[in-house]
């Protein structure tokens, strides 16, 4: 269906992959994996036209259709949300807008007859392919898409461009969606998505007939999705047959035989060229010499699988602090919006957070875990009620808008150095290498960073101060699988308490001890852990 033979690109002067090959049964759902920069919203861009390889090509079976969901959702604008996502199936609406314009035709009291029965003819085949296409459930089908998307029926009707970044977002996800084409390719789709969407997209993907080819941050995702592995690594793509679990086991597997190989060759080749020097002067074994030289000259020599560059997190010695770290009394929050409407996000919530204890925030998109843990750390103001933090307590907060307050003309080293004011300059590089800032990248301006960078930049900050308490909303959105493997190794290691917001299952799944509901206004403090909170929650719904 789609073939990718020896494909080579080359940005910058750097050839960032050379010799990509791989290919896309029908119904096949495929994972594109790989460290940040390797090329893989690259091979995206060259699939559908919108750049071109240096060399190999690109082949399509014919009328394939292909649908491409990108972080860059470009200009939307003069549709409703409904509209928009409609917009999406190109055939449908241009058979309808076809139908439309036969229709204004027909209603020409001029017309002769003869000129009308073309027309209608015209009308009535532009129907019939679009009945054909299922233009008359279009509309029904995106409804259902938006609202499985998280967008409301009521803002099914709202403007385009009174949406935010995040939900415009999933407005193009749904034009995708909606047209049901014959290969999807998504470049991380699940980016500012609630959990309980990320839900509701695994099954519609799962569900899908169509070929899907993806990447994405999210590895619970990538598991229940995929059934095959493209890695592009060392400027190649090597292919694995299975989930993204089943392609780190093999990936292990196959690294300690290459391992194996190189020594083995390596040894080998120590041997010929001992023997080589030992007796090219003598005239007796030139023959041999020589034989050899040849056989040097021809042996492909063995690479050794490179380990990506990960972080490598070393935290500080923090104080103990008392035992009652928060005490939350009597909370209320009511958000007033620019019509003066009062918003109740939730009310009376009363508990205590114990030392070390390691808690999952969850709830449906606007429950109010964001708001929660901005009172918490004083970043807004409850309605009433009182938060009262143990003696002792230092504590550091990482909110999902953290990143954009940094300082944009500040390098990497100044924003950092202004965080940590007691550190100097040697801890400071030692701090930014640990986080993959490296040479002359910490002298980086902030505005040139990408999400992810600047996600390590607040996170360096936050996890090389000595604070016994942490808040975290969404940590890992902008991060790659890798980053967010080695920061969840971090927390295990954190002595401190935590109170984490993710849509992250497998992070969640690892890191947390205890899991707070929010749900409709009050809270729920579960004693197990994330996986105890999710099958008491299925026993609660067969109930």
């Amino acid at each position: 269906m789609l073939q990718l033979s020896n494909l080579s690109k080359i940005l910058g002067g750097q050839k960032i992959f050379s010799n990509v090959t791989f290919k896309i049964n029908p119904g096949e759902k495929v994972g594109l994996v790989g460290a940040n920069g390797t090329g893989k919203t690259t091979i995206f861009r060259l699939i559908i036209g919108e750049d071109r390889a240096d060399e190999g090509q690109i082949s399509l079976q014919t009328n394939t259709r292909l649908a491409y969901f990108s972080q860059s959702v470009g200009e939307m604008r003069g549709n409703t949300a409904l509209q928009e996502v409609v917009s999406g199936h190109k055939k449908v609406k241009l058979l309808q807008d076809e139908i439309t314009k036969y229709g204004n035709q027909l209603a020409d009291s001029s017309l002769d007859e003869k000129e009308m029965n073309k027309i209608l003819d015209r009308m009535g085949n532009a129907q019939s392919e679009f009945e054909k296409l299922g233009g008359y459930e279009v509309e029904s089908n995106a409804e259902e898409i938006l609202t499985g998307l998280g967008i409301k029926p009521i803002d099914h009707s709202k403007m385009v461009e009174d949406f935010s970044g995040g939900w415009k977002m999933r407005i193009a996800l749904a034009k995708v969606l909606i047209c049901t084409p014959d290969v999807i390719l998504m470049d991380e789709p699940t980016n500012y998505l609630d959990m309980e969407t990320i839900l509701w997209l695994e099954e519609w993907l799962l569900n899908f007939k169509g070929a899907i080819l993806m990447t994405t941050h999210d590895r619970d995702f990538m598991n229940k999705i995929v059934k095959k592995i493209v890695e592009i690594s060392q400027g190649t793509a090597t292919i694995y047959s299975g989930n993204y679990d089943f392609y780190l086991q093999e990936r292990e597997m196959r690294k300690k035989q290459n391992e194996a190989e190189y020594n083995r060759q390596k040894d080998m080749l120590k041997k010929e060229e001992e023997f080589i020097a030992r007796f090219q002067a003598r005239v007796s074994h030139a023959a041999q010499v020589q034989s050899r030289v040849k056989k040097l000259e021809k042996i492909e020599r063995v690479e050794l699988m490179s380990d990506e560059d990960e972080m490598r997190i070393l935290l500080p010695e923090i104080p103990r602090g008392g035992n009652d770290v928060i005490a939350i009394k009597n909370l209320t929050k009511t958000w007033t919006d620019s019509k003066g409407n009062k918003n109740e996000v939730f009310s009376s919530l009363s508990m205590i957070i114990n030392r070390q204890e390691r808690i999952a925030v969850v709830g449906i998109n606007g429950a109010g875990k964001s708001t929660l843990l901005k009172i918490l750390a004083s970043q807004t103001n409850a309605s009433s009620g009182e938060v009262i933090i143990g003696p002792s307590i230092g504590c550091g907060y990482f909110g999902q808008h953290t990143i954009e307050v940094l300082n944009v003309e500040n390098t990497v080293f100044e924003e950092l150095s202004t965080k940590l004011p007691d550190k100097n300059d040697a801890a400071i590089r030692n701090i930014l290498a640990a986080f993959l800032f490296k040479g002359d990248e910490v002298f980086k301006k902030i505005r040139y960073l990408s999400g992810g960078e600047k996600a390590r930049v607040v996170l360096a900050s936050i996890l090389s101060s000595p604070l016994n308490l942490l808040l975290l909303d969404e940590p890992t959105n902008h991060l790659d699988i890798k980053s967010r493997e080695v920061l969840l190794d971090t927390l295990k290691r954190y002595q401190g308490t935590l109170l984490v917001v993710s849509h992250d299952r497998f992070f969640l799944r690892a890191i947390a001890s205890k899991v707070l509901e929010i749900d409709k206004g009050s809270a729920y403090l579960y004693p197990g852990d994330y996986q105890e909170y999710l099958e008491s929650k299925k026993t609660t719904k067969i109930k």
